[in-house]
């Protein structure tokens, strides 16, 4: 299993636009996101406001099999679903289909688990 951690700008002017994007996929579009993540292969998936003096960022924690088969999988899905959250992805954060699909947005330098 792989996982990664990794910060997205929420862009000047849109944390309410993002609040409201939260509120609806925990909320009314949960179900919907929960088969997203399905098809990507997503076993977990974590968002965190991260508000700071240089702006408000998402952290976010996504864990899979094959996290580049995952964004790959959003970024040329032609599902309703995916589709809607892209055009959130470019509005909120400014990130691109093209950008999810590779590199991975990150790179893990250091992963501690407990043995036990």
């Amino acid at each position: 299993m792989e996982c990664i951690t990794w910060f997205a700008p929420i862009l000047p002017g849109k944390l309410e636009e993002w609040k409201a994007l939260d509120a609806e996929m925990s909320g009314s579009r949960r179900e919907e996101h929960a088969r997203s993540r399905k098809r990507m292969g997503v076993t977990r998936e974590v968002a965190s406001l991260v508000q700071t003096p240089q702006g408000d960022f998402v952290c976010l924690f996504h864990e899979a099999e094959d996290l580049a088969k995952a964004f790959q999988t959003l970024a040329t899905s032609d599902d309703p679903y995916d589709v809607w959250f892209r055009e959130h992805l470019v509005s909120l954060h400014g990130l691109t289909a093209e950008m999810l699909q590779g590199p991975i947005p990150a790179t893990l330098h250091f992963d501690y688990r407990d043995a036990g």
